[in-house]
């Protein structure tokens, strides 16, 4: 027999016949030369990772226990526990999203003159004259 032979079914091969993504060699020591990522500037976004983990943490503990242990004991508190964790990640996401008081709003003046006039062009603030 010449030629190639065929892998076996399923290896190097995902379900659906395509090879799955692997990076080269290449791309992992360039993103390994890069160094490693950059935190965000500033303390705002750390508060506001923290926050957002604290509540996403306290999410997960109530799903857990609710149907690990709680469920055991009561039902009805355990179904309690899942509706208090379902309300959790929209809170969590407004808190990690709100303006702190240090934090530039999109409608701010950036400081560059060019650039506030064509947003405030935008925003109808101020006609632009033709």
């Amino acid at each position: 027999m010449t030629g190639r032979r065929a892998a076996p079914q399923g290896v190097g091969r995902h379900w659906n016949g395509v090879r799955p993504f692997v990076p080269s060699r290449a791309a992992c020591l360039a993103a390994l030369r890069a160094g490693p990522l950059r935190p965000y500037p500033g303390g705002m976004y750390a508060r506001r990772r923290r926050a957002y983990f604290v509540l996403m943490g306290g999410c997960v503990f109530l799903f857990v226990s609710a149907w690990a242990f709680v469920r055991l004991f009561s039902v009805e508190a355990a179904v309690a526990l899942c509706v208090v964790a379902m309300v959790i990640p929209p809170v969590a996401a407004m808190i990690a999203n709100r303006r702190g008081p240090d934090d530039r709003w999109w409608d701010d003046p950036s400081g560059d003159p060019k650039s506030d006039e064509w947003w405030d062009e935008l925003d109808g603030k101020r006609r632009h004259e033709d």
